[in-house]
């Protein structure tokens, strides 16, 4: 997917907004307000850190696993004494579960042979950051809880979560819409393989902490979930999130009169739903007109359709962890991350036009997270911003596809120490910009930085004698030409831009 299209999916442009607005009602004459169109939104996004209640890394691998279990699961009662009908479900199918762990990112935590750990701080910081974000009542005590899930996903057969901000908004061109509740909880384990009666789990996601937001069953057209999607969206990327294909998952809950709740999963892109949610009514319109109005859990599909999943989850399948203790946050916690509040990507976007970056560097930027960085960088040379978002990304890039390496590795010899080097010699005098990509490469391939950037310059009164000689031996040339013979001769430290101001002034005379 290109980088503007990824863009507008993030964060939606206003001309979005309208086109979507303007096709929805070509597509559709339906009366939502009539019909009685309920929606509202689920939101999971992965936090970028270690493990929830362990301490392994959380990152994704791809080589051959060190070892695997396998396990059957069983239906268990919720603190209600009553068995959750998705559970009962899931159990009646009756499947082998077999789990793939890496040795140094699956521990026995994760396992379920050792009981978790206490919550991961920084994981917790970010999902307070958001609720703050979000306008979100914080709780100062909260309870982990265990939800009872036996798909094979979670090797406990539950998967911990913890309820922790509440009764929050956002702001959107339809108003406000409500923010229910927010919780912090451990991902499921990431499936490689499924049959009837076996599923393959791999356990390098299990445990890494995701925020789960919900909204308010506010939404009655559309276009307003859609808003409301991207508004979230931007709101959590503003803070410590991994990006990314499966790092963020979104539901939309859809109902009309006469219809129960319907929850759909699996939408990767905003841009679908409007012609999802429409698709959703007419099925249940036609539901409606047989006699069938129970709700049910279903699966988006690409083409805007759905297909049955399961049926809707209850509160039978909740019940407390007894293994943590109650979850305390304080207020002093609270004030503290209220200090340190996340700008949203639109704010940075207008602070980094006014210091000059055109819309191709501003997306860069952004989509490399690289806005600390250009900051520092800009506090010793804050005369051409462009120029610094091409030494933190581009050049770096073009690096790794020369030298076959990764960006990575790259930006690892390339430090920002290096970067702020070369650009106190630029700002000296000592070097000039023109200068600085030829620098880079060499610290890229090795060379000490303190080496690279010793610049030995051709005396401009040596430089236009040589011109002048060349010019006279050689009458006639082109530009191009004459420059070619004045670096043959003088080498690749000559100032070329000096230089063709000479070979101009000359030529001309």
């Amino acid at each position: 997917m290109a980088k503007k299209e990824q863009e507008k999916i993030e964060t939606g442009s206003e001309e979005d907004k309208v086109n979507d607005k303007e096709e929805a009602n070509e597509e559709s004459d339906l009366d939502y307000e009539k019909i009685g169109l309920k929606s509202g939104l689920e939101i999971h996004q992965q936090i970028d850190s270690g493990k929830l209640f362990c301490r392994c890394p959380g990152y994704l691998r791809t080589d051959k696993p060190d070892f695997e279990i396998k396990r059957k699961l069983h239906k268990v009662a919720g603190e209600t004494g009553k068995v959750d009908i998705a559970v009962e479900h899931e159990s009646s199918l009756d499947r082998e579960f077999v789990y793939q762990c890496y040795n140094d990112n699956a521990c026995l935590v994760d396992i379920d042979e050792e009981p978790p750990r206490m919550m991961n701080e920084l994981a917790l910081d970010e999902a307070i950051k958001m609720a703050l974000l979000m306008n979100c009542e914080i709780y100062p005590i909260a309870q982990v809880m265990r939800k009872t899930v036996i798909d094979g996903s979670n090797t406990s057969g539950f998967q911990r979560t913890v309820l922790f901000a509440h009764d929050g908004w956002i702001e959107t061109s339809f108003g406000k819409i409500p923010i229910a509740t927010m919780a912090l909880e451990e991902d499921a384990g990431r499936i490689i393989e499924e049959s009837d009666k076996k599923a393959v789990f791999r356990l390098d996601r299990l445990g890494i902490p995701l925020i789960e937001i919900i909204t308010e069953p506010a939404m009655n057209k559309p276009e307003q979930v859609k808003e409301a999607a991207l508004k979230i969206g931007e709101i959590i990327r503003a803070c410590k999130v991994k990006r990314g294909i499966g790092t963020i998952r979104q539901d939309v809950n859809i109902s009309i009169k006469g219809h129960g709740r319907v929850e759909i999963k699996g939408f990767q892109d905003p841009r679908m739903m409007i012609l999802t949610v429409n698709k959703e009514i007419e099925r249940q319109f036609d539901e409606i007109g047989k006699g069938k109005t129970k709700g049910e859990v279903r699966r988006a599909l690409p083409d805007g359709k759905t297909e049955f999943e399961r049926p809707m989850s209850g509160e039978a399948r909740m019940y407390p962890e007894t293994d943590l203790p109650l979850l305390r946050i304080g207020r002093n916690k609270i004030n503290e991350l209220k200090k340190n509040l996340p700008k949203l990507r639109t704010e940075i976007r207008d602070e980094l036009k006014k210091k000059g970056l055109n819309e191709e560097m501003i997306n860069l930027v952004l989509d490399n997270n690289a806005v600390d960085e250009l900051e520092t960088l800009l506090k010793i040379y804050g005369k051409e911003a462009n120029l610094i978002a091409r030494m933190i990304i581009l050049f770096p890039r073009e690096f790794a596809s020369k030298m076959k390496k990764s960006y990575e590795e790259i930006k690892d010899i390339l430090t920002e120490r290096n970067l702020e080097i070369i650009l106190e010699n630029l700002k000296q005098g000592k070097i000039n910009e023109r200068d600085i990509k030829g620098i880079m490469l060499k610290v890229a391939a090795g060379k000490d930085i303190n080496d690279a950037v010793k610049v030995e310059r051709v005396d401009d009164n040596l430089l236009e004698q040589e011109i002048n000689k060349i010019v006279k031996e050689k009458p006639g040339l082109g530009a191009g030409g004459y420059m070619g013979l004045i670096i043959q001769k003088l080498g690749n430290n000559v100032d070329k831009k000096r230089a063709m101001e000479i070979l101009r002034r000359l030529t001309k005379k």
